[in-house]
């Protein structure tokens, strides 16, 4: 069972430790994956009269795109720290999953539907945008049949509000992924969904962009 008694996930020792991990891999492959691409861009250089040079081609372009995106890693391990600092966990079994079928989700996007925090009975869905982190989570919900992989995710760890934004965990907790509404505007404002002023407050606090509230009462 999760430590649902600690004020705030990030109370918990084992959510600090698998935090820990995380933004620790997350600053590794920061250094690796571009000494891993300057290599094999040497070594292709190098070799580039060898019929060998075909091998290093795929590895070389992935490097290359992992070096590039491992500061969004980085930056995404930290947004996941201020929403555990901010929300307690909650546990939610078997929580209504699907694939499409929802505004704002294409055929192939993956939901989670959580209960409004002020209107228990409206539930609220968030999309699991493909991205490399979600892959474990696409692969074992909305299925719609109990399977081995299924059933790992048949508990799921809840941190922030489905208005806004949250972590999902596997018990552990293990396998931490950031989900978010979908923004009210391109700047990523999101809409306050009728939100009280502490939970708008709290979702400030945990690094969701909202409107500012004088401009609201101006």
């Amino acid at each position: 069972m999760p430590p649902t008694h600690h004020p705030t996930a990030w109370d918990d020792p084992a959510t600090r430790r698998a935090w820990a991990k995380l933004v620790t891999c997350a600053l590794l492959g920061q250094i690796l994956w571009p000494a891993v691409w300057l290599g094999l861009l040497a070594w292709y250089a190098i070799m580039s009269i060898s019929w060998t040079l075909w091998f290093f081609f795929v590895p070389l372009l992935y490097s290359f795109y992992r070096a590039f995106l491992q500061p969004a890693y980085i930056s995404w391990a930290f947004h996941t720290r201020r929403l555990l600092r901010a929300y307690p966990w909650q546990v939610f079994e078997e929580p209504e999953s699907g694939i499409g079928k929802i505004p704002g989700a294409t055929d192939g996007d993956v939901w989670l539907s959580f209960p409004n925090p002020e209107r228990v009975d409206e539930k609220l869905p968030m999309i699991l945008k493909s991205h490399i982190r979600s892959m474990w989570w696409r692969r074992r919900l909305g299925r719609g049949h109990t399977s081995v992989k299924t059933a790992q995710a048949r508990e799921v760890w809840f941190a922030g509000d489905p208005r806004f934004a949250a972590v999902v965990a596997a018990p552990g907790p293990r396998h931490f992924y950031v989900v978010q509404q979908r923004p009210m505007n391109k700047r990523g404002v999101a809409d306050p969904h009728g939100a009280s002023p502490a939970a708008l407050e709290r979702a400030r606090r945990a690094g969701v962009r909202l409107p500012d509230p004088s401009s609201a009462t101006s």
